[in-house]
């Protein structure tokens, strides 16, 4: 008998999303686990119509966590991981039915190709973009503590793919920055851990040079000029994401001491 896959998803308010994502799944996987944390759109009912089994965990305590709990509602030989704006090509779908089928490997990553405004970016870092998201179930979870960029762990040999999934993540500027700020808002719990050491002024530093070098060492020695006019405007954003990042631990250090200063009443 041919090993049965699971896909673990999370999704909240994705109706634009979800019906891509799902369609590009229908014929060839065995199940799909769909965690909600409270959509007031479409989301439910279209991962109904599509076949999925749709649950809600509104107690939501970050991506990892979440896709976790999805991950452990799975049943099947193997579980692919997917985001609500990642769609499996018909290539991918193929590679990975074969390879589940004959493989020594318990996890596989899968190439990611990007989408920002228009343009699929290929440089700058954002291609191959390897993602750890096939595995048999039960060998990984996702790390809960680096926040909401957590992966899925598995402390052994891995394969890897040729075929790559495609990322809908971008298709806007507006989009771009939502996003930006909810993961920057999350990262600060989990770089506030690492950073517990360095001083307000370090931080403030780090804050202007990671984002620097980080521009420099993508958009110029990697090649993200090669993308064009959404190259330079993904790479020059990105660094100012990467300087929030900073500020935002900063601020919440500042409040935290001036809490702390307080009298208490």
């Amino acid at each position: 008998m041919r090993p049965t896959i699971s896909v673990a998803m999370i999704a909240t308010n994705e109706e634009k999303n979800l019906p891509r994502t799902l369609a590009a799944l229908q014929g060839w996987v065995d199940e799909i686990i769909i965690v909600d944390s409270g959509s007031k759109d479409r989301s439910p009912q279209i991962a109904v119509e599509y076949g999925a089994k749709h649950s809600y965990n509104r107690d939501f305590r970050g991506h990892a966590e979440q896709k976790n709990i999805a991950i452990a509602q799975c049943t099947g030989d193997w579980i692919l991981l997917l985001d609500a704006d990642e769609v499996v090509t018909p290539e991918l779908a193929t590679e990975i039915q074969s390879t589940v089928a004959t493989s020594a490997f318990n996890a596989f990553w899968i190439p990611r190709l990007n989408i920002f405004i228009t343009r699929w970016m290929r440089h700058g870092g954002l291609f191959p973009d390897e993602k750890l998201r096939l595995f048999r179930r039960g060998m990984a979870t996702v790390d809960e503590s680096i926040g909401p960029h957590g992966t899925p762990q598995y402390n052994a040999d891995k394969g890897h793919l040729r075929a790559h999934l495609e990322h809908y993540g971008y298709p806007d500027f507006a989009n771009y920055l939502d996003h930006m700020n909810e993961y920057s808002t999350g990262t600060v719990v989990a770089l506030s851990r690492r950073k517990s050491k360095t001083s307000s002024a370090a931080l403030l530093f780090q804050s202007i040079a990671n984002p620097f070098f980080g521009w420099l060492k993508n958009y110029i020695f990697r090649g993200g000029f090669l993308d064009g006019a959404e190259g330079l405007i993904f790479h020059l954003n990105h660094a100012v994401y990467a300087h929030w990042k900073y500020v935002k631990v900063w601020e919440a250090r500042k409040h935290a001491a001036t809490t702390a200063a307080q009298p208490r009443p």
